[in-house]
């Protein structure tokens, strides 16, 4: 294991994840939760769910809100921190706001649940806040610190519902058009019936095809997406 105690330098956050595009569809409940502790009207937050749904989107639109306002916030992947040292979450709590993704990586890793355990209890005493993102809720996560899972349930928990085809529709028209990419909603219905049904599945999608028709001057059009896709 790597025992530097230093943060990687390359958690950045990824362009177009705000909290202002994300498709609340269904859970709008979770993005008026994660936005509240935002704004400070809430200390903490727990979103759960399934792969590819948008809990990353949530977290990092909060951060990059948080920023804008003039807060110091922080991105925790904890996919990425799994193969440093506990130490990185060591002085955490000088930000204002942590953001911790894909927290189910640190279950039943002894050392990185006693370390986030000592993070949340600095953090809450600094004042600070917390939104954690997981694959299952706290009480399922598998944590063997019983007073670990107490605490990340202390907040309000909410789990990321699957969005329906329209909300994955509308998504897509929504980056389209960030991305100065026009896409009728007959062709973004077109993707989202013939493709995985995730929000980060459809995004990678959108993005290969906005890279080929950009490079073949075509508009997106069903007979493009056949030709492009194989479809």
């Amino acid at each position: 294991m790597q025992q530097s105690g230093q943060l990687p330098l390359a958690l950045q956050l990824r362009e177009g994840n705000d909290l202002e595009n994300f498709v609340p569809a269904s859970n709008g409940a979770a993005l008026q939760g994660v936005h509240e502790v935002v704004t400070g009207n809430d200390r903490q937050a727990f979103v759960w769910g399934a792969t590819g749904q948008g809990k990353s989107h949530l977290l990092e639109g909060a951060v990059r809100l948080a920023q804008q306002q003039g807060l110091s916030a922080c991105l925790l992947p904890a996919r990425e921190l799994i193969p440093l040292s506990p130490e990185v979450l060591e002085s955490m709590e000088q930000f204002t706001l942590l953001a911790l993704d894909d927290a189910e990586h640190f279950a039943g890793q002894p050392q990185w649940e006693e370390a986030l355990f000592h993070l949340y209890n600095r953090l809450m005493a600094n004042g600070g806040r917390l939104v954690v993102t997981a694959s299952a809720s706290p009480g399922a996560l598998g944590l063997a610190l019983p007073d670990l899972a107490t605490r990340l349930a202390a907040g309000p928990v909410y789990r990321l519902q699957v969005l329906e085809e329209e909300g994955l529709e509308t998504l897509l028209q929504d980056r389209a058009k960030a991305r100065g990419l026009k896409l009728e909603r007959d062709v973004a219905r077109y993707v989202v019936t013939r493709s995985e049904r995730s929000p980060a599945a459809l995004l990678a999608l959108l993005e290969r095809l906005d890279r080929l028709a950009l490079a073949q001057q075509r508009s997106v059009t069903i007979p493009f997406v056949k030709d492009a896709l194989g479809w």
